[in-house]
């Protein structure tokens, strides 16, 4: 497999209104309340609020990806590539969590069911080099976003492919999507393609764009500083 999107089409174009406009929020720090929560004592971060239903947010550009045209690379600082379609990555160990969402535009949606491969799962089969302490998540809209080594091995880090039972939509990133539950929801790409293990952090789309490197929700980490 190429490092290209492997001819998977994609329909609409990057709004370049929201990213400006979502700029403007972490250059006026919109949304701060500067309160961060001491640990995580409370279930609902600081300037939070508890949605039922969940939104949708990309950056316009939703990829024409079907189970039979999935294709995913894991490599990098690893002792051994991965590279499976569909069927290869059914074929893993599945795994069930159930987690929170909390988005960097202020709502929450508690009690998600998520179906797919765990993380650790993933690692273990890759087996990253001593040397590596970043992932780089590569999606195929073109979206990358970047996370430690430690924030991917956490537990309830997942593939996944299912939400509530369902196989996810395109809209919320399906087939597959990574769900990082305690980081900003940035973090949790969809239609990932690539997981590259490195050894120097790289920046991705939002961080480059004055959003926070780590992305913590407790912590209250939306903006770079």
């Amino acid at each position: 497999m190429s490092d290209d999107d492997d001819g998977v089409e994609a329909t609409g174009a990057v709004r370049s209104k929201l990213v400006e406009t979502k700029e403007h929020w972490a250059r006026e720090g919109r949304l701060l309340t500067g309160n961060p929560s001491a640990g995580r004592q409370d279930r609902l971060p600081p300037g939070q609020r508890l949605v039922t239903n969940w939104p949708v947010l990309d950056l316009g550009v939703q990829p024409q990806l079907t189970p039979e045209r999935f294709r995913l690379r894991v490599d990098g600082l690893v002792e051994r590539d991965l590279r499976v379609d569909w069927a290869g990555f059914m074929a893993e160990p599945q795994v069930s969590f159930v987690s929170d969402i909390h988005c960097v535009t202020a709502w929450s949606r508690y009690d998600n069911r998520w179906d797919g491969v765990s993380a650790r799962h993933i690692a273990e089969r890759v087996r990253p080099k001593p040397e590596a302490r970043h992932v780089i998540f590569h999606s195929h809209d073109g979206y990358t976003t970047n996370v430690t080594l430690e924030d991917f091995l956490a537990e309830g880090v997942i593939l996944a492919h299912s939400w509530e039972g369902k196989p996810l939509s395109r809209e919320h990133g399906g087939p597959m999507r990574i769900v990082m539950p305690h980081r900003y929801f940035w973090k949790s790409a969809k239609w990932v393609r690539r997981i590259q293990f490195v050894a120097d952090d790289d920046p991705g789309f939002w961080e480059t764009r004055g959003y926070h490197n780590e992305a913590d929700p407790w912590a209250e980490e939306r903006y770079s500083d």
